[in-house]
């Protein structure tokens, strides 16, 4: 099928069964389908029915864009590839390792997830590396009639790329700008270990905005067609995120307590942004005791507490 009138086409994989919690972007071209963040495997039935109301099926994919590795974005690569010989799959240089030997990252995710782990994610199958192709930032793609333009964007993760549409401007940017959609009306940071660096997250959006995207379209969930906007409302939050762990740390107690001051420190910030009785569904969606574990990570180890 040849390439859409639209840039581009949400498909809602419904984790958990709840919507417009995790999307997956796909890119009609004249090669085939193209999608941005496949997500997990758990949800691989109703990415299927997506494809399928777009005229496509699995066995047709020809590309898989990554934002980055994390479970929710990418889990269910190793079982795409592994199905679909042709299917190239495109990520940050430091990710690709461990895509095509998951056992590191499975064994950091089952110690915070435990026995959810195929509930959550179901399986996760390494990715042949002769299906890799590692990016730096930089590149530009070419996917069929299309040119997707490659931007390196830590600070969520170390692994973090984002992609540009040349033609649309539109730019995919993960979990670079962070939690907001038509569910979530405030953008909200998502900063868990242990890879979250501010100053880097910082240049980041410096990054992407260079671009002048006309549109932003993020994993959790969809677009923002005011990136600018976007942009200061998360860097605001990015700052007094960090600042509230900062100060955290220096309390007396233990790190369960100071997590819990923290908590109730950001159900203070989202206090006004969002009706009340939606507050705390909100903030338990960027998960923030998390949070609060990246941003103490980085606040220690930048005053050489952590070796």
């Amino acid at each position: 099928m040849a390439s859409g009138a639209e840039p581009y086409a949400i498909i809602d994989l419904e984790h958990l069964g709840r919507p417009q919690t995790v999307a997956a972007c796909l890119l009609e071209t004249t090669a085939g389908p193209a999608l941005v963040d496949p997500g997990p495997a758990s949800t691989l039935p109703r990415l299927a029915a997506g494809l399928a109301a777009h005229g496509y099926r699995l066995d047709e994919l020809t590309a898989l864009l990554l934002t980055h590795i994390h479970l929710d974005h990418a889990a269910a690569s190793g079982t795409l590839t592994r199905d679909n010989p042709r299917l190239r799959v495109f990520v940050h240089q430091a990710g690709a390792p461990h895509l095509i030997d998951p056992g590191k990252l499975l064994g950091s995710a089952t110690r915070l997830y435990g026995d959810q782990m195929q509930k959550l994610w179901g399986e996760v199958a390494p990715v042949s590396a002769t299906q890799l192709t590692p990016l730096k930032g930089g590149e530009r793609l070419r996917l069929g009639g299309r040119e997707i333009e490659v931007a390196y964007t830590p600070g969520h993760a170390w692994h973090h790329v984002s992609f540009r549409d040349i033609a649309s401007g539109v730019a995919f940017v993960g979990d670079t700008a962070g939690i907001f959609g038509p569910r979530l009306p405030v953008v909200l940071p998502v900063t868990p270990p242990p890879e979250f660096d501010l100053e880097a997250w910082l240049a980041s959006i410096d990054r992407i905005l260079a671009w002048e995207p006309r549109e932003i379209v993020l994993t959790h969930y969809g677009p923002a067609a005011d990136p600018v906007r976007h942009f200061d409302e998360l860097r605001a939050g990015l700052l007094a995120w960090s600042e509230l762990a900062r100060v955290s740390l220096a309390q007396p107690g233990t790190d369960q307590e100071r997590t819990h001051w923290f908590v109730q420190q950001l159900r203070e910030w989202i206090a006004g942004r969002v009706p009340a009785a939606q507050a705390e569904k909100f903030l338990a969606g960027a998960g923030p005791e998390a949070c609060w574990q990246g941003l103490a990570r980085y606040w220690r180890k930048r005053e050489g507490a952590l070796l």
